[in-house]
């Protein structure tokens, strides 16, 4: 298999998270993937310097231009700050670059835009860093909704909560930066939103509430001066779905307790689904007819059935990790650059999602239902 060059723009908490799950995608998926760790850039280039060493890159940089233009990189993954992600994408793909970048996919869906149609009219294959969507369980829940088994999905209600901002005394930070778009919304709504239109198709409408709880913070950790914030803690969504369902969506970064309640319930008139990433390797299935007259969920367990999940274990209730996933994605993207074709979800999809988030926005704003 033709080897695949890669570089990372990026050293955090996703840059370090793209370097695992490509090397691993390498030894798990071996002879379907061929990645290859070329290059690391950090604006600290301490930090490249300590990602090069760690992962075993074969060159580090703090100009990302530099990776960029480098000829043995074939892929670049954009782990940036999201007021970043236009820029680089447009410079990736003007190079011929294929691009993975994290979500938000931009600030807004104008860069949305622009950064998707620069991709489509070059010809290069995108990803956009949707990976819950990759859990062997939620394709199984995708694949039962499809066919049939919950017949006419009546209502959806999604989640995506976490505690990482809830202290009054956590530093004003990028997250909290209007220039790199919403604040909850965009970077825990999108991945319920993603969710919700993997399994259940287009939004068509929706009615957003958004709310900043902790309306200042200080400017640096320790520090006594407070800095406004402009962004959202917590968004409320009512949205509506092409197939005629409605229902209810919230993301929240002040949920105390919470450290990674991404989860749904869906409701048909043969049967509920429910779900929690708190409990990934578990999806819950209520069937009203044969049943034998018992009540409750049936919960289902992730096994070698369920693919890739085989790939990783043998052995069913084992369970899977937050960087299996992360490896998955990235096999699925490496397999759609080697074949020239897209896998998804890519800058198109993201762009939509994006533009849910934008009508959030405008919907609060305005207190009124948004047409999409």
């Amino acid at each position: 298999m033709k080897k695949i060059g890669i570089g990372i723009i990026g050293t955090g908490f996703m840059g370090t998270s793209h370097a695992l799950a490509y090397r691993a995608a390498g030894g798990i998926f071996s002879g379907e993937v061929a990645p290859e760790l070329i290059s690391v850039a950090d604006v600290d280039r301490a930090a490249a310097e300590k990602a090069y060493h760690r992962f075993g890159f074969r060159r580090y940089t703090d100009d990302w231009q530099a990776l960029i233009n480098d000829p043995e990189v074939d892929v670049v993954s954009i782990t940036t700050p999201n007021k970043f992600h236009l820029e680089q994408a447009l410079a990736a793909i003007k190079a011929g670059k294929h691009v993975h970048c994290e979500k938000p996919i931009a600030p807004n869906s104008e860069d949305a835009k622009l950064m998707t149609e620069a991709a489509e009219a070059k010809g290069v294959i995108t990803q956009v860093g949707f990976n819950y969507l990759k859990n062997p369980l939620i394709k199984l829940a995708k694949e039962m909704i499809e066919g049939g088994e919950l017949g006419e999905i009546v209502s959806f209600r999604g989640i995506h909560a976490e505690d990482f901002m809830g202290s009054p005394h956590t530093p004003w930070s990028w997250r909290l930066d209007p220039k790199g778009g919403a604040g909850a919304i965009a970077d825990l709504g999108s991945h319920i939103i993603a969710m919700a239109r993997y399994l259940l198709g287009p939004i068509v409408g929706l009615n957003a509430d958004l709310e900043t709880v902790i309306k200042e913070r200080p400017v640096a950790l320790g520090a006594s001066e407070l800095r406004k914030v402009e962004v959202d803690d917590i968004a409320r969504l009512t949205v509506e779905f092409a197939r005629g369902c409605k229902g209810n969506i919230e993301a929240n970064w002040v949920a105390t307790g919470r450290k990674m309640q991404l989860g749904f319930e869906i409701y048909g008139t043969l049967g509920g689904l429910h779900f929690t990433q708190e409990r990934f390797n578990e999806l819950n299935l209520y069937r009203s007819e044969g049943n034998g007259g018992h009540h409750g969920f049936q919960k289902i367990e992730a096994g070698p059935e369920h693919l890739p999940y085989g790939a990783f274990c043998p052995a069913p209730g084992h369970q899977l990790g937050f960087n299996d996933l992360k490896t998955i994605e990235m096999a699925e993207f490496l397999r759609a650059v080697g074949n020239n074709q897209a896998s998804g979800p890519d800058f198109r999809e993201a762009w939509e999602i994006q533009k849910i988030i934008d009508a959030t926005l405008v919907s609060s704003k305005e207190k009124r239902w948004v047409t999409l």
